[in-house]
């Protein structure tokens, strides 16, 4: 297959890369320094020898897809797919949603790209479920057929968080008389995890970045962003639980996104697996479900390749 354009787009980060016989060039972008993803693209072609230009490209984004207008959720950029096709001079565009893509790399994942979090042993052919907190809260899904598998994007990071103790309960009631409807994604992302501290702290002034406030919990030196972090990962698996059970994911639930590499001994020793089995009756069958964290770098860029690689010639 000859080189094709890939990218991985974000609500923060966009990652760009080739796809050929593998993944290479792969670099990493800020969104904030740019005006939007045409600049964004226009930049990596730039910096390609004219024999490197690639003639067709896949684009994984963090947003529902479905037609020709794109429009990020958490980051208010948008395009036209046959705009940009003409523009960059690609034979195809394909455009599909960065779950989706990231479920797609699933079965190409080796035992050094996963750590397994609990119990549990995928069967083969059943469908497989995939959820990660990065700028947001992705959901997806994906569903064997024959001898191959087929992606199932869903928006099932805007689902209604559930609480599953008291204070759960005061911290969502909380929440609900400030913003309304709290979905997953409100407290399951990023800017989640900042505002779970902000609820925590009962302010609604400045807080901890992310960032800091997971450092500040795995260092130990500051008890709120500790019980911040530990809500957090016990709500995420609560939801992950409900995903499996939507799914009847025996063949795992995969664990993806942003955040959850960098505290994967954290997420280890949380409240995170008891959570997702804890569903009354079908306990038992939710410990049959493996849970596993994907370490490997970019699976949405790998995804996308093999996503190409079932298209060649498309």
């Amino acid at each position: 297959m000859a080189d094709r354009l890939i990218g991985d787009i974000g609500g923060t980060h966009s990652r760009l890369a080739l796809a050929g016989a593998g993944i290479r060039k792969v670099k990493v972008y800020d969104n904030a320094g740019f005006t939007g993803l045409d600049a964004i693209i226009e930049d990596y072609l730039q910096r390609l020898a004219a024999a490197e230009r690639p003639a067709s490209a896949a684009l994984a984004v963090a947003c529902p897809v479905g037609g020709d207008k794109v429009r990020l959720t958490n980051l208010g950029w948008g395009f036209s797919i046959e705009d940009y096709r003409r523009r960059f001079g690609f034979d195809t565009l394909h455009v599909l949603n960065d779950f989706a893509a990231a479920a797609m790399a699933i079965p190409a994942l080796g035992p050094g790209d996963v750590v397994t979090i609990g119990g549990g042993e995928a069967l083969p052919g059943r469908p497989v479920g995939v959820i990660g907190p990065g700028t947001g809260l992705g959901v997806a899904a994906l569903v064997p057929w024959g001898e191959t598998w087929i992606p199932v994007a869903g928006e099932g990071g805007h689902v209604t968080l559930p609480p599953a103790t008291d204070e759960e309960d005061r911290i969502i009631a909380a929440l609900r008389r400030r913003r309304g409807h709290v979905s997953a994604e409100r407290l399951l992302s990023g800017p989640g995890l900042a505002l779970l501290y902000q609820v925590l702290a009962g302010t609604e002034g400045e807080v901890p970045a992310p960032e800091a406030i997971t450092r500040l919990a795995l260092s130990n030196e500051d008890p709120l962003a500790a019980r911040a972090l530990d809500h957090f990962l016990a709500m995420l698996g609560t939801v992950a639980g409900n995903l499996a059970l939507t799914l009847g994911a025996q063949g795992g639930v995969y664990l993806a996104g942003g955040i959850l590499p960098d505290i994967a001994g954290r997420l280890q020793d949380s409240l995170f697996r008891e959570r997702f089995v804890d569903k009354g009756r079908y306990r038992e069958y939710l410990e049959a479900i493996p849970t596993q964290l994907i370490t490997r770098d970019n699976p949405a860029l790998l995804g996308l390749k093999r996503y190409l690689q079932e298209r060649q010639g498309a």
